[in-house]
């Protein structure tokens, strides 16, 4: 589980990514972020406050009927506590979301999970084991600020400087994007084969309703506000997404707990396919709509 795939080759990967991401981004689409600060304030709401407290519920019920151990208990507290992942923007730019807004999102949760991650970790410990406390290492969080934000930024910059060249290379970008992501989900597939089974029976039903719930929230609270489509798409992939590279690497590393890792590791696995349908069904509904408005159109 704490492998070179998961501590090495996801970061150095989503890395790419961003700095694609950047090619397609200008200080525009940021300032433009200014129009909509309750937006903001309502994803990172869902993100740090009701979907946690949902998560507790949820852990609560498994331990109660279905023996969820302790340790299980924490883990999937702590991957919920978790920031929204870089992977999140990726996913909303192949499915036309506002990814300016998932930068900023991911960058200011990052900041405050220094705080808010401790606080639920220790809480989970003190709750479901004999107690404990996690401080949020500076150099984890130097590492989700770096690979967020300075490939972006190299990006941006030869936009500013090279636009048409930043325009050429959207399409291969974004192909390349993808056969990077794939590449991730096949070698972390690959690398947890055999555990896979086990991790799936421990804790997989309660891992697929968190992520399912959290989707769904991710784009519908938004919507119920009036908020656009794309910003929605945006909310949805950052709170369905986690930072699960983070989480693992704590639990590992930090916690010295591989059964503390294991709902993050079955989130991050499965939160790529489970994204990977929301935002075909997404799609899919803006077309019917886009149907629907020129039938109108027409008649």
């Amino acid at each position: 589980m704490d492998s070179a795939l998961t501590t090495v080759g996801l970061p150095i990967a989503l890395g790419i990514i961003m700095l694609g991401l950047g090619l397609s981004l200008s200080v525009r689409d940021f300032t433009r972020l200014l129009s909509m600060p309750w937006t903001i304030v309502l994803v990172l709401g869902c993100q740090i406050l009701l979907l946690p407290v949902f998560c507790f519920g949820l852990v609560l019920v498994f331990v109660t009927h279905f023996d969820l151990s302790p340790l299980l208990a924490v883990g999937m507290m702590m991957m919920a506590a978790s920031p929204g992942g870089t992977t999140a923007s990726l996913y909303s730019y192949l499915f036309k979301g506002n990814v300016a807004l998932n930068i900023s999102l991911t960058a200011i949760n990052s900041l405050t999970a220094m705080v808010t991650l401790p606080l639920v970790t220790g809480f989970s410990l003190g709750y479901f084991t004999d107690g404990g406390s996690i401080g949020l290492q500076t150099d984890k969080l130097v590492q989700v600020f770096a690979v967020i934000l300075v490939p972006v930024a190299i990006g941006m910059l030869v936009r500013a400087r090279l636009t048409s060249f930043a325009e050429r290379m959207e399409k291969p970008v974004k192909l390349g994007s993808i056969t990077v992501l794939v590449a991730v989900i096949v070698g972390a597939l690959a690398a947890e084969w055999e555990n896979l089974p086990q991790y799936i029976v421990s804790v997989g039903l309660m891992v697929l309703i968190f992520n399912v719930v959290s989707l769904v929230v991710g784009y519908w609270a938004p919507r119920v506000v009036g908020t656009r489509r794309p910003e929605a798409i945006a909310s949805c992939m950052e709170i369905g997404l986690h930072n699960t590279t983070l989480s693992l690497t704590i639990a590992v590393t930090v916690l010295n707990s591989t059964e503390i890792a294991v709902p993050s590791a079955v989130y991050g696995v499965l939160m790529f396919f489970t994204a990977a349908i929301a935002g075909a069904l997404l799609t899919r509904r803006d077309a019917r709509d886009a149907e629907a408005e020129a039938a109108t159109a027409g008649g």
